[in-house]
């Protein structure tokens, strides 16, 4: 038994020793292209973000970044994957994810409602931010839908951020369209040239409302009621 350990001993030395020769020293960090577990820290409130409705979100990350994605009580991540490039990826999605909007950050957002004062922009999953008809440009637009419809994509820019009523005040930089991008100058330019709309009493009645004469919903003067 002693041989025998002694073999192994030597035969061990001679691998260290042949192992130092072609590489000299030990790595301080990974190879890129060397599989690796990766770690991120998130608020534990924001988990939930992260997974998404059923997994959807989680799910989404680890199909579009090739990861594989388990998360821990405590707001720990850990993200397998077989490189660092997807590693990093990742990892920035999953804290542009979570980071709390401020003044400055930019986003593209899809449009997912509009109002006579602007439009709400989704920037990420649960957090949407306004678009008010003054920010649209250089100039003064009448009415948002003019310009802007649901769908729409936008590049903005957060212009202020209120925490205390939650509310994120966006500044338009440029729109998606057709492949193209269309600047806040040529907006301002189409609403000038857009027909005017109806005010809001002048409009037809939609469907299932009814208008007396006084130009409201339900009854006018002398409307249903019975004379006496």
């Amino acid at each position: 038994m002693q041989k025998a350990l002694e073999q192994a001993k030597q035969a061990r030395e001679t691998i260290l020793d042949a192992m130092l020769e072609v590489i000299p020293e030990v790595r301080s960090e990974l190879s890129e292209t060397a599989p690796r577990i990766s770690t991120v820290k998130i608020d534990q409130e924001k988990i939930g973000m992260v997974i998404g409705k059923g997994g959807e979100t989680i799910r989404a990350l680890e199909a579009d970044h090739e990861v594989q994605i388990d998360i821990e009580e405590d707001g720990t991540i850990l993200i397998y994957a077989t490189d660092g490039t997807k590693a990093k990826a990742a990892i920035a999605a999953i804290e542009a994810l979570t980071k709390e909007p401020e003044v400055g950050d930019e986003y593209t957002g899809k449009v997912v409602k509009t109002t006579q004062f602007g439009a709400f922009v989704e920037l990420k999953k649960g957090t949407d931010g306004l678009l008010h008809v003054s920010n649209v440009g250089p100039g003064r637009v009448a009415h948002i839908e003019d310009v802007i419809q649901r769908g729409d994509i936008l590049d903005v820019v957060v212009q202020e951020v209120d925490k205390a009523r939650g509310r994120i005040g966006l500044k338009l930089l440029q729109k998606h369209e057709n492949g193209n991008m269309v600047s806040p100058e040529e907006l301002i330019e189409r609403a000038k040239n857009a027909p005017p709309r109806p005010r809001e009493e002048e409009r037809p009645p939609r469907d299932g409302e009814r208008r007396g004469r006084g130009g409201r919903g339900g009854r006018g003067r002398g409307g249903d009621r019975e004379r006496t």
